[in-house]
């Protein structure tokens, strides 16, 4: 991708905002869709600055709010990034799938860690919120919310 010819967020935050009256942006310390105050939250120093300005614009869209089961999150993410291709077009933006893939990847690690189990390290099944049970052992555990942070994982058995 040619980062010449890619819009930088100053001139593409305008149009934006223009084109999407009912979704405020405002700065942030991350890229993040806020579905509670409908604002999309986006880091002036991050990388990949317009790619995940569109993005999280993308789940505003969708009106993505919450979801209760973590493969359900990596859906929305599909969902978003597909949306995210599709709204590019429109402001001469790339979004390379390789890209998308390695963000998706992020969350498949995450999944899987999440359920994998701290007893016998066999893949879990998610029984409800934050809460998985071993296929292999029946071990439960409960996991804590870590997209920003470690993962944690908290026997219940």
């Amino acid at each position: 991708m040619d980062a010449t010819t890619m819009p930088s967020i100053h001139s593409l935050l305008p149009k934006l905002k223009t084109n999407y009256p009912s979704i405020t942006f405002l700065p942030g310390t991350d890229f993040i869709w806020s579905p509670s105050d409908k604002t999309v939250y986006y880091d002036e120093k991050g990388k990949d600055q317009s790619i995940n300005l569109i993005h999280e614009l993308a789940h505003g869209l969708l009106e993505h709010t919450d979801y209760t089961k973590d493969v359900q999150l990596l859906a929305m993410e599909r969902q978003a990034w597909d949306k995210a291709v599709e709204l590019a077009k429109d402001y001469q933006v790339t979004i390379d799938e390789d890209d998308i893939e390695a963000h998706l990847d992020s969350y498949r690690n995450w999944l899987h860690n999440r359920s994998t189990c701290p007893a016998c390290q066999a893949i879990g099944l998610q029984t409800k919120k934050q809460t998985y049970t071993c296929l292999a052992c029946h071990h439960e555990w409960r996991v804590n919310e870590a997209r920003t942070c470690s993962l944690r994982r908290y026997s219940l058995t």
